[in-house]
């Protein structure tokens, strides 16, 4: 009996070498948690524009595409295309996709609570104890989030929804682009489809004074056929327009979320942008420019991630209650009923998932360090972009200069050619089909510049992030 204090004292001493032996523990593997390096500063310099001047902060993204697209016909299907399109419906829903996330991530700071009914019953044949009970009662359980690790959660899901706003307004600035990029493309169409079907008049004109000329012995036979084969070589030219307009229309009305069908439109003459280009500074890129807001969040919320997997490492802190009612019949269960609760509080420590946890805690990190560089490269290729649309504005207005020129000569051309084939034997046929073949092809040409000029001005406009405000 006497050896009863000391055994008791033994245990209690186990009892506390245990604990000490736990606390050691939670204090190495705390101490063995990897670290995590700080958020990146994010700005833009004026480098990424490359040697544009800079003159001030304002920016043609700013401009409501409303108004930079005075076209009721290009308005009314940037407006059906915004609205109507299966790719803005799949944005929408990953918005709200990841509003259900956030909200839940909110829900995770308070207390889950649950509710339940007991019954139990005992033979009384052989039985032991009580042979019947019934219990009503309500359990909740609370994580006391000592390192973050909920918040870390909560602002990882506010990325996400950011992210997934930013990807709907990045579907809207390449709808309104789309639309209208190749809604200029339709009217170039259009308007060499029309400077064809004129050469080709003339040119079925001139094959009808080619055997007057013939007949006259003032050609050879072989100038009147290449004058056919040269009407020929324009008329092959009309069915392949028609089946491009064919495909851009629909183009457009897929854009537009309808059936194929034909598009209603003006003409590339009436198309005015304006020529005001202002890129505003770099930075504002990281504020407009939906894909790289996307990339900026992107990059928040794997870094949150990375820091939840981090507090994977520490110990955490849990308080579990039940209380509710009990008695030993139903019908007394209410009348006179047994309350009973407990809490339990308890700090548990991973401490054989110390593996598990490092590589979890990695590859949160392998995805940060991708983020970044994917932030990175989407700033510099919004940049790419920017200088690109306006070095390609400009080399589009310089050669719709020179190519106006370049048509009146060889207009001119053709009339001289055209003449002296009548009245001097110097001249031969193959001048005027020279100069008439250069013709055709400088008119297209100066047609396609023109688009060009109207679609840098759409492409500066996407680059910048015009167009979902």
């Amino acid at each position: 009996m006497s050896k009863g204090p000391e055994i008791l004292s033994i245990l209690i001493s186990a009892k506390k070498s245990v604990l000490l032996i736990l606390l050691l523990t939670f204090v190495a593997v705390s101490c063995k948690v990897l670290q995590l390096e700080k958020y990146p500063e994010i700005k833009a310099d004026n480098k990424l524009y490359r040697d544009l001047d800079i003159s001030d902060s304002s920016s043609i993204a700013l401009v409501p595409w409303r108004e930079l697209f005075s076209d009721t016909c290009l308005q009314f299907i940037i407006n059906k295309a915004v609205s109507n399109n299966q790719d803005m419906e799949v944005a929408i829903a990953r918005v709200n996709k990841a509003e259900a996330a956030y909200r839940q991530s909110k829900a995770e700071f308070y207390p889950s609570l649950t509710a339940g009914f007991n019954a139990n019953y005992q033979s009384k044949t052989g039985g032991v104890g009580i042979p019947e009970s019934y219990q009503l009662f309500a359990s909740t359980s609370w994580e006391a989030d000592i390192w973050g690790k909920f918040r870390s959660t909560k602002r990882a899901s506010l990325a996400s929804l950011m992210a997934s706003e930013a990807f709907k307004r990045a579907v809207t600035t390449d709808l309104i682009s789309s639309a209208a990029m190749n809604y200029y493309n339709l009217l170039a169409l259009d308007a060499q489809l029309d400077i064809t079907r004129k050469t080709l008049v003339k040119r079925i004109s001139n094959t009808v004074t080619m055997e007057a000329l013939r007949d006259n012995d003032l050609i050879t036979s072989a100038d009147l056929v290449l004058s056919q084969a040269n009407r020929y070589s324009t008329e092959i030219l009309i069915p392949e327009l028609k089946q491009k307009i064919f495909e851009t229309e629909n183009i457009l009305c897929l854009l537009m979320g309808q059936e194929p069908g034909p598009i209603n439109r003006s003409s590339l003459e009436k198309q005015i942008l304006s020529a005001d280009l202002r890129t505003g500074i770099p930075a504002q890129l990281l504020a407009n420019r939906p894909d790289v807001l996307q990339a900026e969040y992107r990059l928040r919320y794997f870094y949150e991630t990375a820091k939840v997997s981090r507090a994977y490492f520490y110990p955490s802190l849990t308080l579990n209650a039940r209380g509710g009612l009990t008695e030993t019949s139903f019908n007394t269960l209410f009348n006179q009923p047994v309350f009973f609760w407990n809490i339990i509080g308890g700090l548990v420590q991973p401490i054989f998932n110390y593996g598990l946890n490092k590589q979890r805690f990695l590859s949160a990190t392998a995805d940060y360090k991708e983020s970044q560089a994917s932030f990175r490269k989407t700033l510099l290729n919004a940049g790419n972009e920017v200088i690109n649309a306006m070095h390609n504005y400009e080399t589009a207005t310089d050669m719709l200069e020179i190519r106006g020129k370049q048509i009146g000569y060889l207009e001119k051309a053709v009339d001289y050619t055209t003449e002296l084939l009548k009245y001097t034997s110097t001249t031969s046929y193959i001048d005027v089909l020279t100069s008439e073949v250069n013709l055709l092809s400088a008119q297209l040409n100066g047609v396609n510049d023109k688009v060009a000029q109207l679609q840098s001005i759409v492409a500066l406009y996407q680059s910048l992030g015009g167009g979902w405000r």
